[in-house]
């Protein structure tokens, strides 16, 4: 499981073996399985790679032998963001842990990640992958190149060389052209990769690029639309604004900091003839105490009471963000018709029911834009690029608390008046196909942040013209022309399709639509026909040229993923946990997790249960499960009972070793369900070897041998009752 830009088109596949490189084709994703499935039960080579959520995707590689290198590469295009005359280019390196809200769902799961799959999140196990032990090697090394041509894009009077900025890692710099930046050897793939580099103002511009149609695909078009200067002077409209606060488990250390000073930024940038109030989330929701039932004016006195509450949060919890979208709708639902309605979102984002949340979204009636702040280094840009867009707001992304100031200048201009409204395109000499242009409604432009804009174009005939209109915010209209200039087929075939894919999905994902099956069937059309990935198909390669493994043994093998950069929940949980297992040792965020006594139980059960009986998969010379849990559950016994007496160090430390021996037994059976008992006897580990060294007073320990009593007695047993709905801090 891997990220990818969310903008990003995902136009090929390929698979290398050797010298022979095998195209992948693009299907229907239940065909592409069982084209897979197929393969690999006739022993040939296959690859296939699938999308689950905009921005992350899962990949598998079967029938490698023993010693053989197979590479795959996939080819993307996508459009670079431009705010204040500055580009961004953002290469995602982790899926960071995602919130998984709802009722665990029987039967197995559909992924091989740590998540439970539930009923609001039926397939959170394809979005969870495993996560690697802080301090263990990095499994994968990372290598990264960007080459940026600088003709028609970057100012050559300039050094813009000495502009170019990566943020979050370490780069050489190479002179072109083109220009070279790579990573510095070393670094991990625990955050992403961002690079700025300033944009020549002769090309931020109004923009239409044209296509001619082609092997019976229409043509395509491309406008880009930069707003103009907004007026001077002009009284700004009213405005009802409600900030929402993110302060789950994950918003911990310094995101928390800056998730508190953004929020207190827009606070104070408020006017008096402006209302507002908070809305801090995590299981709960809570509000300062002075605009906990209504919008307060933005006097002096009510904002500093706000800003003097917000000094007070903390990161704990989960993060259900449903519940304070819904806080936030109420406040705004009774604003007056003539004053602005805006939600503020600061989080990063870490949840794994986008779909859930857009489909609440969607049904609410009240009508207020969303602005979002992503604040994080592995961010969920995806989901609330497409928040903000269904909204019609705008998203800005923050890796670090030094950025902060800097975006805000930003994000305080965009969550005012814009600058246009009710935008209207009129093509001039040749017509659009109908219902081709995206997004379907145009939105709002604001100062410094341009706009693009999608579509098909009927015939090949004249020249191609746009007509532009709007409104100024005083309600004087504001038109202008662009004429067309032709531009890449292929490329302006894969972004249209790019965006008309998102912008069905999450049509799709809202439940509005009544014909949800022909709408899946549209999705499938134009992912086929712009070639590019959606999450109703997938791309298949398979190596027909020799069977490398007919009817022969298969081991499958997850790849985890590295521990985001800089999650206080990492380093405060597993700070001390260095096992003596192999480094490829993969365990869930769950084990940094405070998580109820019924639902770890049930998990470890279920994982454990299975092997009893099946000692012929672990690796040779290794006790089986069941005779270590046995006298795991001798020497916990022994614990307990001392603990009213003089304690004995001797048996904490053979509790120590006994995990570890456990453990590693359980990994090497190099099976999901071991691996998921195995990570859950990490936190176990931790504190018995913290106890043995005499660092914790002994009563703070009790409630800890209680819940390892209980793991112990399910080893072996049946399938545990389900205990209601899943609770855990993340």
């Amino acid at each position: 499981m891997f990220p990818l830009p969310d903008r990003a088109a995902v136009t090929s596949f390929r698979m290398k073996v050797a010298d022979r490189v095998i195209e992948a084709d693009l299907k229907e994703r239940a065909q592409a399985r069982e084209d897979y499935e197929k393969a690999i039960k006739a022993g040939h080579r296959a690859a296939i790679a699938e999308e689950d959520r905009s921005g992350v995707f899962s990949l598998r590689v079967g029938n490698i032998p023993a010693q053989e290198q197979v590479s795959v590469e996939l080819t993307l295009v996508g459009p670079l963001p431009v705010t204040a005359g500055e580009a961004t280019f953002r290469f995602p390196l982790v899926v960071a842990p995602r919130y998984v809200a709802g009722r665990p769902l029987d039967g197995s799961p559909v992924g091989s990640g740590w998540g439970l799959d539930t009923d609001e999140v039926p397939d959170a196990s394809r979005v969870t992958p495993p996560v690697l032990l802080p301090g263990f090697p990095n499994p994968v090394r990372l290598s990264l190149v960007v080459e940026i041509d600088s003709a028609g894009l970057l100012s050559t009077g300039d050094d813009w060389a000495a502009q170019i900025r990566s943020s979050l890692h370490s780069v050489i710099q190479d002179d072109g052209p083109p220009l070279t930046v790579r990573l510095q050897p070393g670094e991990r793939l625990n955050r992403d990769f961002i690079l700025r580099f300033p944009v020549a103002a002769e090309t931020i511009q109004t923009t239409l690029l044209r296509s001619p149609a082609s092997d019976g695909q229409p043509g395509k078009f491309m406008l880009m639309v930069v707003p103009p200067s907004p007026p001077e002077g002009e009284r700004p409209t009213p405005r009802d604004v409600v900030v929402i606060l993110d302060r789950s488990g994950s918003m911990g250390g310094w995101k928390m900091v800056a998730a508190r000073r953004a929020a207190g930024r827009i606070v104070d940038a408020l006017l008096d003839q402006d209302r507002f109030t908070i809305v801090a989330f995590d299981n709960e929701v809570s509000h300062p105490p002075h605009a906990e039932e209504r919008l307060v004016e933005a006097t002096d006195r009510n904002r500093w009471r706000a800003l003097e509450w917000l000094g007070k949060i903390e990161a704990r919890g989960g993060t259900e963000m449903g519940s304070a979208l819904h806080s936030a709708f109420g406040f705004l639902a009774d604003a007056g018709t003539q004053r602005q309605k805006v939600i503020v979102l600061v989080t990063d984002g870490q949840v794994a029911g986008e779909d859930a949340l857009l489909k609440r979204l969607k049904k609410s009636g009240t009508l207020a834009r969303i602005h979002a702040i992503g604040i994080d280094q592995a961010v969920n840009a995806g989901f609330l690029r497409r928040l903000a867009d269904l909204r019609g707001g705008t998203c800005d992304l923050v890796e670090s608390e030094d950025r902060l100031d800097e975006a805000m200048e930003a994000i305080q201009r965009t969550i005012g008046t814009p600058v246009l409204t009710g935008l209207r395109l009129e093509p001039l000499g040749t017509a659009c196909v109908p219902d081709s242009i995206v997004p379907a409604r145009l939105p709002d432009l604001f100062p410094d942040r341009p706009v693009m804009i999608f579509g098909s174009v009927a015939g090949n005939a004249g020249e191609f013209r746009i007509r532009m209109e709007a409104a100024r915010p005083s309600g004087a209209p504001w038109e202008a022309e662009v004429v067309g200039r032709p531009g890449p087929a292929d490329v302006l075939l894969n972004l249209w399709g790019r965006a008309k894919v998102r912008e069905l999905e999450d049509l799709y994902a809202s439940g509005t639509n009544r014909d949800p099956d022909s709408l899946a069937r549209q999705i499938v059309v134009v992912s086929l026909s712009a070639h590019v990935l959606c999450r109703f198909t997938a791309y298949v390669a398979v190596d027909r040229s020799e069977v490398v493994n007919k009817g022969g043994r298969q081991q499958a093998i997850i790849q985890p993923v590295e521990a985001p950069a800089d999650w206080e929940m990492f380093s405060e949980h597993v700070r001390a946990c260095r096992l003596p297992l192999c480094d490829s040792l993969a365990f869930s965020v769950d084990a940094s997790i405070r998580m109820r006594s019924p639902d770890l139980t049930r998990r470890v059960r279920q994982a454990v249960s299975s092997l009893i009986g099946r000692e012929e998969s672990l690796s040779p010379g290794r006790r089986g499960v069941s005779d270590i849990a046995a006298d795991l559950r001798t020497v916990t016994e022994e614990l307990e009972r001392s603990l009213a007496r003089r304690p004995k160090w001797r048996l904490w430390d053979k509790l120590v070793k006994l995990l570890d021996e456990l453990t590693t037994t359980l990994v090497s059976a190099h099976d999901p369900r071991a691996t998921e008992a195995a990570r859950l006897l990490l936190r176990s580990r931790e504190i018995a070897s913290t106890v043995a060294k005499k660092a914790i007073d002994l009563d703070k320990v009790r409630e800890h041998l209680g819940l390892l009593t209980a793991m112990l007695d399910s080893i072996g047993s049946g399938p545990a009752p389900e205990p209601g709905r899943k609770e855990f801090w993340m």
